[in-house]
């Protein structure tokens, strides 16, 4: 009889034995396999923490516990677990559950966190207020993993943590993988694993530290060891006359033990204790470990180290050496999802990188743990020395491209749209400040869909176009991405240069709907009445609406912008002698581009008319990208009432 249909919440955990939990966790495997091919998601993540999320919740009661989850899309587990099961069916879809924590879904979900490397700050703030009376949880746990560990943010917190003693228990969840293979020498699967006989990453049962490691694991998770460490180390300290010295003898042995285990003496150092590495997939000896990290939780911080497998169960997961069917569109679970080809604006991206770098040795390559998404791959492989995964730390990635720029290099910084915010002081003060040549190419721009409001990318043109000397370029094609990748190689002579583009099909033209430079390339001329001014993906938009508007004797100026920053002046000039200009695009309303082509207009004619469709200042929750824009008027049926809007 299945396990599954009957766990409503973690409590339904407890009365089960280790054979029906293993049982369990085959269950929750098939069926997270099953949801995600019907709708799409995050896959090899949560294979990965099934046993992991059922120890948790059975060691722990949340709510009254406070279970955190970095980074979010591990969290499929934890939701099935408390009672969410039957969301599934409409994972990541309108009106459906989301792929991350909500609030808004359950008191078991702390925080809607799908951005990685911030948990254990949440974890520090949540113990202040414990400690101050406020807040009622009694156990404060983080779980980390997915290559979080690599963020800047997550050392800031641990060394706060350790510094203050706060009561957190941290589960290091290390299945040597962010999107690509991690990049730290914290990971049993970073750059410092182990490899096998080829030189390839060893495999999960490979990482598995050795017989030393695995017993001192053992003697540091027993209860009776360290009473009687502590109760030693009182007497070594209370010698007469030799106290101090044999004190500092003892420390200086158990600090050569924990150079031999390099996270150990890493965690340590910042006043973290230490335990594991521990198997990540034997719920007895995880149940085992998170009860001794309770015992010891009033000595402060403790990280228990977890090692599993991204993929776990599902053989095309295993063995997808890129990134362990991390995300995936919906597939056929019998067969596998189909080996995902770079389309549109991402693939157009990645040729052109490579056909530029083949000519200009200055070309290096930056991306922050994400490789394949952003195209790069192909980059690796042929440039293998101009390529740099800095993993999950854009702050990292903008300013080292800083210093290689000074230093005489053509840095291309490739990252998702949403991930560029996480670095806005260093593009404003270590690359823009300086005047200095780094190309930005963002792809997952504008409105992206079923990830949710975590993932649009709607701020970027709103914040880049008022840095001072940032152009900021938005292509309409694929054929003018590669234009403008080319002409930025030039541009960024004078200073730093953005290109961004959307997720999804590309609009392809022939070369005289390709522009060039800053310049905007006029599209239609009309009769003077309205001009339409459309930005990146809303050209294919505007396009279309020229036909049903021309029907409704109304014959538009359609220009596709191109440069949003500075803009072109001949284009506003052109703008100015109308009575009506429309301006369309996929970013925020307020304080976009839009409003800067209005006052510009302005300045010129005052007389004329401008309005501006745009993304509302809101958090836009997941669904469909077409359905969303829609939603705000930015399609052809938008653009159509809106020009008709206007004339009447």
């Amino acid at each position: 009889m299945a396990l599954l249909p009957s766990i409503h919440e973690p409590a339904d955990l407890r009365p089960l034995s280790i054979p029906q939990l293993n049982e369990l966790a085959g269950e929750i495997r098939e069926f997270i396999v099953s949801a995600v091919a019907e709708t799409g998601g995050h896959l090899g993540s949560n294979l990965g923490a099934v046993e992991l999320s059922i120890a948790l919740h059975r060691v722990f009661e949340s709510p009254t516990d406070a279970v955190l989850w970095d980074t979010g899309h591990q969290s499929y587990v934890h939701k099935i677990l408390t009672g969410r099961q039957s969301g599934f069916s409409k994972l990541r879809q309108q009106d459906g559950i989301s792929g991350y924590p909500s609030r808004e879904e359950s008191r078991h979900d702390f925080i809607e966190n799908s951005h990685a490397s911030t948990v254990l700050s949440y974890a520090h703030g949540l113990a202040v207020a414990r400690e101050a009376g406020i807040n009622k949880q009694r156990h404060i746990v983080a779980v980390i993993g997915d290559g979080s560990m690599t963020g800047g943010m997550a050392y800031e917190a641990l060394n706060n943590l350790g510094h203050s003693k706060s009561r957190v228990i941290i589960v290091l969840n290390d299945n040597g993988r962010s999107y690509a293979p991690t990049i730290s020498n914290l990971s049993q699967g970073g750059e410092n694993a182990p490899n096998d006989a080829t030189g390839e990453l060893a495999k999960f049962p490979e990482r598995m530290t050795g017989k030393l490691s695995r017993a001192l694991t053992g003697i540091r998770l027993n209860p009776v060891y360290v009473r009687r460490q502590r109760k030693f180390e009182a007497f070594m300290r209370d010698l007469p006359v030799l106290g101090k010295q044999a004190e500092q003898g003892v420390e200086a042995f158990k600090a050569a033990v924990r150079e031999f285990l390099q996270p150990p003496s890493f965690f340590e150092a910042l006043g973290v204790q230490y335990i594991g590495p521990v198997d990540g997939h034997d719920i007895e000896e995880l149940e085992a470990a998170l009860t001794a990290a309770i015992k010891r939780e009033d000595e402060g911080p403790i990280v228990l180290h977890v090692l599993t497998q991204k993929g776990r169960g599902y053989s095309f997961a295993e063995d997808d050496d890129e990134k362990h069917l991390h995300d995936t569109p919906s597939f056929d679970p019998i067969d596998g999802p189909k080996h995902a080809s770079l389309t549109g604006y991402t693939n157009a991206f990645s040729e052109a990188l490579i056909k530029e770098a083949a000519v200009d040795p200055r070309i290096v390559a930056i991306t922050a743990a994400m490789p394949g998404p952003t195209g790069l791959l192909d980059f690796q492989e042929k440039f293998p020395d101009r390529f740099f995964d800095v993993g999950i730390a854009e702050q990292h990635a903008v300013t080292a491209a800083a210093g290689m720029a000074m230093g005489g290099l053509r840095p291309v910084v490739a990252l998702y749209s949403t991930f560029l915010s996480r670095a806005w002081d260093q593009v404003v003060y270590d690359v823009a400040l300086h005047r200095l040549p780094v190309i930005f190419c963002l792809d997952r721009a504008g409105i992206t869909g079923d990830d949710g409001p975590s993932h649009h990318g709607v701020y970027d043109m709103a914040l880049l176009s008022k840095v001072p000397g940032m152009r900021v370029l938005a292509p309409s094609s694929v054929q003018d991405l590669q234009q403008m990748l080319h002409d930025a190689m030039t541009l960024a002579n004078d200073g730093p240069v953005v290109i961004r583009y959307p997720k999804g099909a590309a609009r392809s033209v022939e070369p005289s709907f390709v522009g060039s430079g800053l310049n905007a390339l006029k599209l239609a001329t009309g009769n003077g009445t309205i001009a339409i001014l459309a930005i990146g993906k809303m050209v294919a938009a505007a396009e279309k609406a020229l036909d049903g508007l021309a029907d409704l004797d109304i014959h538009a100026t359609v220009y596709d912008v191109r440069s949003c920053a500075p803009l072109d002046p001949a284009m506003i000039a052109d703008a100015a002698t109308h009575s009506f200009v429309l301006t369309v695009e996929d970013g925020l309303h307020d304080g976009g581009i839009g409003q800067l082509i209005a006052d510009a207009v302005h300045a010129i004619n005052p007389a004329s008319f401008v309005e501006s469709l745009g993304v509302p200042t809101k958090f836009i929750p997941h669904n469909k990208p077409d359905a969303i824009l829609a939603q705000f008027g930015l399609d052809t049926a938008g653009i159509t009432t809106a020009a008709q809007r206007l004339l009447a």
